[in-house]
């Protein structure tokens, strides 16, 4: 009740009416989360229970336990319960980028300061508000999210979006939120979600070389290798792009050339699945007309992990001194630590 409070002051007196509408959707959604969660001892016990549900609830606590004994992240009381959520998806992320720029827009929230995107438990509002953007000449992107970190401040459940998801897809999650929970620097999405990746993925890959199967350490790595390759392309494009961009070119002209580079990016996935077997996990992603906030969403995740990867590195895989050294730069002023960052990435 307390942090009720305070949140619930924080951000009546920070905000508009515009902005108060915004929250309070954002409010009621937590509480309707809050409010389909049961803890998952009570879950498992009951003899109601479906049996897929009980043996997937019974693997959750030894993954939240790999997270705080061996990963040395925050033993908060997250991942504890199960909440039915009947829906696609926890949250619906909007993100903006301008029409010739790259770098996304950031809105600013009370408490945890500033972010690349914007979450709506109805993906209704998600669209009204991304139509809104497009009518003003923004790039948007509306994402399905299936879980998010309340950053500590309530105990976040284990949502039903994940439950279909390989358990090492629910590891990885599981070590990604909470690693929100053991650090977040204010106003600065990149590196909060660069350092959670980083986690997520050595987290996954040691949890496999302890638990895991042949079968799953091969998929994991095959996984891996894909998503290297999408993010490969990626950085390319976003490379291209950027070139389009800073040449003086009439808006109509610019505009052509954008798409161009975007059309260049549909025919490179193309050519790049041929060599996947007939792997179609990215396929989704490219079925739309794909624009800068697309581009920027991803960018946001994995632009900083080659950095913090050469970082964890350099401390000979010390994940405890790895959490020490990003607290230490979460405290620079963010000039600092991009530089930091910077001369870190290969």
């Amino acid at each position: 009740m307390i942090r009720w409070f305070f949140l619930l002051n924080a951000i009546w007196v920070t905000s508009g009416c515009a902005s108060l509408a915004y929250y309070g959707q954002a409010i009621d959604g937590q509480l309707r989360v809050m409010a389909a969660s049961r803890p998952i001892e009570e879950i498992v016990a009951d003899d109601a229970t479906d049996v897929a549900l009980r043996a997937r609830l019974r693997q959750v606590p030894a993954l939240r336990d790999f997270a705080i004994d061996e990963l040395g992240l925050v033993a908060s009381d997250s991942y504890r319960s199960y909440a039915d959520l009947q829906r696609e998806a926890m949250v619906w992320s909007l993100v903006a980028a301008p029409a010739d720029s790259l770098e996304p827009y950031t809105w600013c929230y009370p408490v945890i300061g500033c972010a690349a995107y914007r979450g709506y438990f109805a993906k209704a509002d998600a669209e009204a508000h991304a139509a809104r953007l497009i009518d003003e000449g923004w790039d948007v992107a509306v994402e399905p999210v299936p879980a998010y970190s309340t950053l500590g401040w309530f105990s976040d459940p284990l949502p039903s979006t994940v439950l279909h998801w390989p358990i090492t897809d629910i590891a990885g999650l599981i070590f990604h939120e909470l690693a929100h929970e053991t650090l977040y620097a204010d106003g600065d999405s990149a590196f909060n979600e660069g350092y959670a990746t980083l986690v997520e993925r050595e987290g996954v890959q040691r949890w496999l070389q302890r638990h895991g199967t042949e079968e799953q350490r091969l998929a994991n790595e095959s996984r891996e290798e894909r998503r290297a390759a999408f993010i490969a392309l990626l950085r390319q494009t976003r490379e291209r792009l950027v070139t389009v961009y800073a040449a003086e070119l009439s808006r109509d002209r610019m505009l052509r050339r954008k798409q161009e580079v975007l059309a260049q990016l549909q025919a490179d996935y193309r050519q790049l699945k041929e060599g996947w077997g007939g792997y179609a996990g990215y396929d989704r992603w490219f079925a739309r007309p794909l624009n800068n906030a697309h581009l920027a969403s991803v960018a946001t995740y994995h632009s900083a992990v080659p950095a913090f990867r050469r970082l964890l590195q350099q401390l000979d895989g010390d994940l405890p001194a790895f959490h020490a050294a990003c607290r230490a730069l979460a405290e620079l002023p963010r000039f600092a630590r991009d530089a930091y960052l910077g001369n870190l990435r290969p």
